[in-house]
């Protein structure tokens, strides 16, 4: 039953392994940044917000 946990603990299986999952984590961020012109947008818009003046 703990044959398949066996398994990760070998380096030929692992480094590949945590290659292909930091791989499709950086495809997702890049997506997630890229995607849609809606998003880039509003954070267009947030990139002045450290620059304005507080009014009270």
């Amino acid at each position: 039953m703990m044959e398949w946990l066996l398994w990760f603990t070998r380096f030929e299986n692992t480094k590949p392994l945590s290659l292909l999952i930091f791989f499709l984590v950086f495809c997702g961020i890049l997506f997630y940044v890229f995607g849609s012109k809606k998003r880039g947008e509003r954070l267009e818009s947030h990139k002045h917000i450290p620059l304005q003046d507080d009014e009270i």
